[in-house]
């Protein structure tokens, strides 16, 4: 996974048509039972080899609504383990999802990666 959506989300619908790996799923299908949206870690591609930047991002109305996060991956297995945010697999982390190798890891683990996605 490479984003995220926060708790700013409207549930506006606007993303869940443009993803195109469906990895984004309503508030009612939210795992970890938040009432926003919730993006798949396993699936998420940052929308590479189909889009130059991700199309949930592009299509949401709402600013810093979705943000980037870490790639989905073995080397990142204890940012989605040690946090409620994420809900996996019991057999845990096997994916190693694609993600903009642009945006550095430190950054991200930081949050100084600006919200505006592009």
């Amino acid at each position: 996974m490479a984003v995220r959506i926060t708790d700013l989300c409207i549930s506006c619908d606007a993303c869940l048509e443009e993803c195109p790996t469906s990895s984004i799923v309503d508030a009612d299908d939210n795992p970890t039972g938040e009432d926003y949206y919730y993006v798949d870690p396993e699936t998420c591609s940052e929308c590479i080899g189909d889009n130059d930047s991700p199309a949930c991002q592009a299509s949401c109305p709402t600013e810093d609504c979705i943000v980037w996060d870490m790639p989905f991956n073995d080397e990142n297995r204890e940012h989605f383990t040690s946090s409620s945010l994420y809900k996996l697999p019991e057999e845990g982390l096997g994916s190693n999802q694609p993600y903009h190798e642009e945006i550095s890891m430190e950054d991200r683990k930081s949050g100084e990666v600006e919200s505006e996605i592009s």
